[in-house]
């Protein structure tokens, strides 16, 4: 896709603004392509077969030196699943065996002894539907910890079973439509994600990504920056490394997932819980630590090196504690001296997270986590048009950092009344510098961005339960925002550098919701909320009614519906535009959508589930210029940046519809299946009122994941999981050449914005894992050749301005993404 300099989400390029520094921001350091980088420093020596039949070799022979393996402890905690009280004597048993245990007052659990591999658990007590979790992993390194929620019935069912807390099923109640269950676990085991969650769910029907660079959620061809982040409960700014300003992807991600547990992604039509946002949501939580004993994590993979510790914090049986820190792999070889295939451009970053989990006897259950990354790459002049890292004689730093800290508390005020505050303060910023190289040397400066948001929230949420069929929830939440914006640069044409803003400001913002559930018997629920947010800095408020259902009418069989009216706010950098030190767009609006989707969900088998939904969604009050153009904030989120543009009304429009199909076999003997196919169709009208494609129009994705298990003897796993993806080629704004030789800059046909489509976007990806236990410990490899076929897939076109020649820019090559992990 086309980078329009700092206005990447329109045609126009800000004066004087070089796009080849800007482009490689997107992809700092993923895309090594061989032969040419010849690996990542490990890689350089050897061709990567060679490299990965070494390692078959080694992990084969390391088993006959295993001992003898002990059973390890499966344990965790029962709640209801409305109200969170923990529930004691539930029965909970490993069928086919003898082993089980029944939940004590704190509604806790603990299985001695149980055989390293994988097991099904089963939770079951008078009065709630009984819970069966398939696959469970139990490793010789580490405790397996269970958090469970059990649904109380409406009507007495004989041994009703549900398949839960580790399948489609959303964790929260409320979500019945367009809600998909993300099992870290699960997640892992695909071929090409790098262990990141944003990846992973670029897996599930509705979502793009077709970007080798970043891991931007592009849900049904809606903008990237349409997706609400949440981490326990709290709102979170982009949690991605190398987030500069305006972008809501990165390289490299922030989150963790082996801090992370089940979470839910809502692609559309979302519950009253979740607002200012258009596309969708990821309501992400972190496990708690190990309250009984210590254990220790090493890691060394794509993502970093990696060191993480939990266990008991006092007397064990209690409170605990979590934390996992992680630092770049790439800077940490280069400084070894050995080559990581990007010249001088090496990424450097690190991050933590962690958690404090500390329940009382009379208080409820206090939460304390963090989470943050720094990160900052620089740029040095390149002369290769085709190469990614090509910054002419331009030098480019790029700082981002992000963090949030939060502290939640949990209190069942009765058997029947569930409550949870939070605080929580969050900051992210950026900074960019250009110069201008000769001889060597710095010449001058042609931008400056320096960009801080911090956001301070608090906020509470009651749940309360009348009956079995009835429960009213509700919550309310406050922000204040706080930014400061400097932006310096040369516009096209000048000569010399303006300052194009310089402000420091803050806001207010407020959202309230209420959701009444109704359960007309077991298999018939649903849900009428209502959303709303006020906007302090301009007095804007909205209100959005929510409806959902879910009716199971055949055993295996259900349809679900959803709509709702949903907003967003304009990016705040928006707001505090200034023209002639006015802010000529404080009155905008939140934009705003309807959301129908309607679906049918069969079980064809025990372990055979497919899946079907269709939607539609009409977006109003887009912010567009006041003279007749192809602009629309709709498109933003193409790449980084936002647009330099005064004076923005809310008349832009937008529509997206399509189809979507999830076949899914769960992983039974060792094998599992992932087939999910989107079609679709995204249009923007701007103030030009002519409809064009989005730039995330593709109109059809397809994704094909597979993956078997073997264990060769007890201990010892090997693993095969393979992905294909095929999606349609993005849409683009063309050159104008004429215009850009005589100009000296960059200049598009604004006549024909997105008019221009690359090629389908094809890579299949290739995995290879083993697992072995040590005694008391738990190793994992994989080796994961992503673009197996080395397919070049574009990433973006650049233009020689003196002789306007256009070149193309690809995407990574073969990569083999490798990952050591060891638990004890």
């Amino acid at each position: 896709m086309a980078f329009r300099g700092l206005c990447v989400c329109r045609a126009h390029a800000p004066a004087g603004i070089s796009r080849a520094p800007f482009s490689r921001l997107l992809q700092p350091f993923s895309p090594f392509s061989f032969p040419a980088a010849a690996g990542i420093g490990i890689f350089a020596e050897k061709p990567p077969m060679r490299t990965f039949l070494l390692c078959c070799c080694l992990f084969v022979a390391l088993p006959s030196m295993a001992q003898p393996l002990p059973g390890q402890t499966v344990k965790g905690l029962v709640m209801d699943h409305t109200t969170h009280r923990p529930l004691p004597g539930v029965t909970i048993s490993i069928p086919g065996t003898a082993m089980g245990a029944v939940t004590n007052e704190k509604g806790e659990f603990r299985i001695a002894a149980v055989p390293v591999g994988r097991h099904a658990i089963r939770a079951g007590m008078l009065g709630y539907e009984v819970v069966l979790l398939p696959n469970i992993e139990v490793n010789a390194g580490k405790e397996t910890m269970l958090e469970i929620t059990l649904l109380e019935t409406v009507v007495k069912l004989a041994d009703a079973v549900v398949v839960g807390n580790s399948k489609q099923g959303a964790i929260n109640p409320l979500a019945q439509v367009s809600a998909r269950q993300l099992n870290m676990e699960e997640g892992m085991r695909y071929a090409g994600t790098r262990n990141d969650p944003s990846r992973m769910a670029q897996n599930f029907a509705g979502v793009s990504g077709a970007n080798d660079a970043r891991n931007d959620i592009i849900i049904r061809g809606n903008s990237p920056t349409g997706v609400l982040w949440r981490v326990e409960g709290v709102d979170v700014p982009n949690p991605n490394h190398f987030s500069t300003l305006g972008a809501t992807g990165g390289p490299v991600t922030i989150l963790n997932t082996n801090t992370l547990r089940n979470s839910d992604f809502l692609s559309g039509a979302f519950p009253a819980s979740y607002g200012n946002a258009l596309a969708g949501a990821f309501d992400l939580t972190l496990r708690n630590g190990n309250k009984d004993k210590y254990e220790f994590l090493a890691q060394v993979g794509f993502n970093g090196f990696e060191a993480a510790a939990e266990g008991p914090l006092g007397k064990p049986g209690k409170a605990s504690f979590m934390v996992d820190y992680r630092y770049s792999l790439l800077a940490a070889v280069q400084a070894l001296g050995l080559s990581v295939g990007t010249g001088g451009n090496v990424p450097n970053y690190q991050d933590l997270n962690m958690k404090i989990h500390l329940p009382t006897k009379r208080t409820g259950t206090f939460n304390l986590f963090a989470m943050g990354g720094l990160s900052n790459i620089n740029f040095m002049p390149g002369e290769d048009s085709t190469s990614l890292y090509n910054t002419g004689d331009r030098e480019l730093n790029s700082v981002s950092n992000t963090g949030v800290v939060g502290l939640t508390h949990s209190y069942n005020l009765s058997p029947n009344t569930y409550g949870r505050a939070f605080a929580a303060i969050s900051s992210t910023e950026s900074k960019l510098d250009e110069f201008t190289v000769k001889d060597a040397q710095r010449d001058e400066r042609t931008l400056l961005v320096n960009y801080k948001l911090t956001k301070a929230s608090a906020g509470y949420q009651l749940v309360h339960r009348f009956s079995a069929r009835n429960q009213l929830s509700g919550g309310v939440s406050a922000e204040q925002l706080q930014l400061a914006l400097h932006k310096e640069l040369i516009r096209n044409g000048d000569t010399q550098r303006s300052t194009l803003v310089n402000t420091k400001a803050s806001a207010g913002f407020l959202k309230g919701w209420a959701n009444w559930q109704h359960r007309f018997s077991n298999t018939l629920v649903t849900n009428a909320g209502v959303y709303t947010q006020y906007f302090a800095l301009n007095g804007t408020y909205n209100v959005e009614p929510r409806f959902s259902m879910r009716y199971a009418f055949l055993p295996g069989q259900a349809l679900s519906l959803g709509v709702g009216l949903h907003s967003q706010l304009q990016p705040l950098e928006i707001y505090f535009y200034e023209t002639e030190d006015k802010l000529t767009n404080k009155n905008l609006t939140a934009t705003r959508a309807w959301h129908a989707v309607l679906g049918y969900d069969v079980q064809l088998a025990e372990k055979l589930r497919l899946k079907a939904e269709t939607y539609y969604q009409h977006l109003f009050n887009a912010a567009v210029e006041q003279t007749p153009s192809s602009f629309s904030l709709l498109t933003a989120g193409e790449g980084f940046g936002f647009p330099n543009e005064a004076n923005l009304l809310n008349a832009g429009l937008g529509r997206n519809y399509g189809v979507e199909l999830t076949l899914e076999k769960y992983l039974h003997k060792g094998f599992y299946f992932l087939f999910t196919q989107s079609l679709f169709s995204s249009k923007y009208r701007g103030s030009d009122h002519i409809w064009r494609n989005t730039p995330f129009n593709s109109q059809y994705v397809t994704n094909v994941l597979a993956g078997k298990e073997w264990t060769l003897k007890p201990g010892f796993n090997i693993g095969l999981d393979s992905k294909l993806s095929y999606a349609g080629g993005q849409w683009y704004t063309p050159f104008d050449v004429p215009a850009t030789v005589a100009a000296n800059y960059a200049v598009y046909q604004e006549d024909k914005a997105f008019s221009e489509r690359n090629d389908a976007y094809f890579r299949w990806d290739l995995k290879f894992s083993f697992t072995w236990e040590l005694g008391k410990t738990t190793q994992k490899f994989f080796i994961d050749l992503q673009n197996l076929t080395g397919r070049e897939n574009i990433y973006t076109r650049r233009i020689n301005t003196e002789t306007g020649v256009i070149s193309r820019v690809n995407q990574m090559g073969l990569f083999p993404n490798v990952n050591y992990q060891f638990t004890f």
